[in-house]
């Protein structure tokens, strides 16, 4: 079970059910997207850089906001494609 606090980032998620391990990617994601500066200190305290580097490489479609995956590209130190990061955006104008 993940901590009370987180809940604001993972606003559409019932806590009691995600699994720190098992959804890693949807909790990186949201945190890294909509987390406040105490849920990005627990992300940092239980997740490896090596697995935050992971999501960002990989980023799921639709769901990052552009200044936020480009700001953490660079504090990671990432390189993406453009078409890679084109389509992990979100946007009610899908292409």
């Amino acid at each position: 079970m993940l901590p009370n606090f987180l809940q604001s980032a993972l606003w559409s998620y019932n806590l009691k059910s995600v699994k720190k391990n098992f959804h890693k990617k949807i909790i990186i994601t949201q945190i890294l997207n909509y987390g406040t500066w105490p849920q990005i200190q627990w992300l940092l305290k239980n997740y490896s850089s090596k697995e935050i580097k992971e999501v960002l490489k990989n980023p799921d479609r639709g769901v990052w906001q552009a200044d936020v995956i480009n700001y953490w590209k660079k504090i990671f130190n990432i390189r993406l494609p453009k078409k890679k990061v084109d389509k992990a955006l979100f946007s009610l104008y899908a292409k």
